[in-house]
């Protein structure tokens, strides 16, 4: 099949092409910056997915299209940062499905666009499933929009799945590349009191699961992708002292976390219990459902 890509390069979107260009598949990746590919399976097109552009008239040559655009969410709101955490996530996807619309001869039939657990906002120990309603805080708010972008593409015919992702675990990058090095500095620990929710996924499994719904044709609408065994803070930086063989008990109280982050903190202090439902209705199995199985898998092959 023919991919096209937003977010490529990034940290989910290196690892999922790297598999499907091993699987045979054909990659047309969006980038802002030009870039050159050895690879005949792969190739890059110039542009800035938050505006329209010529990039867009390679959108609808494609199979399926995998949307993973987003800026970090991981700085200080500033009022420019925030804007641009919208604008590219909300921006990206309303061009995306512009792209399509104009194309009545599209050769598309799947769209998976990126969408996240702040969906549901901090909601302390309730149990988040799909069908549970979006929060009213920035994050939450963004993922509404995000979202609905997103579905437009439903009225094009084209099967359209959100896929809301959990703290994703990886080698190369995400959580695990910040977190590691505090850790292995004994200065690691949970964050805050320690009590809220922390829903991920293993990377592979992740991958597994954009394959999964690729060839389940059933599947359509917004999928949780985290696994179906969230941990607390407290959990996580225990299970991650474990595995690195260091302590976890360096806390990092919740007024230092405020001082450091201003109005993203919450987002570190807060947290979701969010749990896979329709993966697990469907079928699919999680190779590393459990957290210290899955950072032993992630950090096997790092110092």
């Amino acid at each position: 099949m023919k991919f096209f890509l937003t977010g490529g390069t990034g940290f989910v979107g290196t690892y999922l092409a790297k598999h499907l260009r091993q699987q045979g598949h054909e990659l047309t990746i969006l980038s802002r910056r030009p870039q050159a590919s050895s690879d005949p399976q792969s190739r890059y097109v110039q542009g800035d997915p938050t505006e329209p552009g010529p990039w867009q008239q390679h959108v609808p040559e494609h199979d399926v299209i995998i949307n993973l655009a987003g800026a970090s969410i991981f700085v200080r709101w500033t009022a420019e940062n925030k804007r641009i955490i919208r604008a590219s996530r909300v921006l990206t996807t309303q061009n995306l499905v512009a792209a399509l619309a104009a194309a009545p001869d599209r050769q598309t039939k799947v769209l998976l666009s990126t969408s996240a657990i702040g969906y549901y906002g901090d909601r302390g120990d309730e149990e988040l499933t799909e069908d549970s309603p979006p929060g009213n805080d920035f994050l939450a708010q963004v993922a509404q929009e995000w979202e609905a972008a997103a579905l437009a593409a439903q009225d094009l015919g084209v099967r359209t799945i959100i896929t809301r992702f959990g703290i994703v675990l990886g080698r190369g990058g995400g959580i695990l590349a910040s977190m590691v090095p505090l850790f292995k500095s004994f200065v690691g620990g949970p964050v805050g009191s320690g009590r809220q929710w922390f829903s991920w996924i293993d990377q592979s499994d992740q991958l597994r699961a954009f394959l999964f719904v690729l060839e389940h044709p059933d599947l359509s609408g917004v999928i949780n992708f985290c696994s179906p065994n969230p941990v607390r803070n407290a959990e996580f930086a225990a299970a991650l002292g474990r595995v690195l063989n260091r302590p976890s008990f360096l806390a990092a109280p919740a007024f230092m976390v405020k001082m450091a982050l201003g109005e993203f903190a919450p987002v570190i202090l807060g947290g979701q219990k969010v749990l896979p439902k329709k993966l697990l209705a469907a079928g699919f199995t999680f190779a590393y459902p459990t957290l210290e199985a899955a950072l032993r898998h992630q950090l096997s092959e790092q110092d």
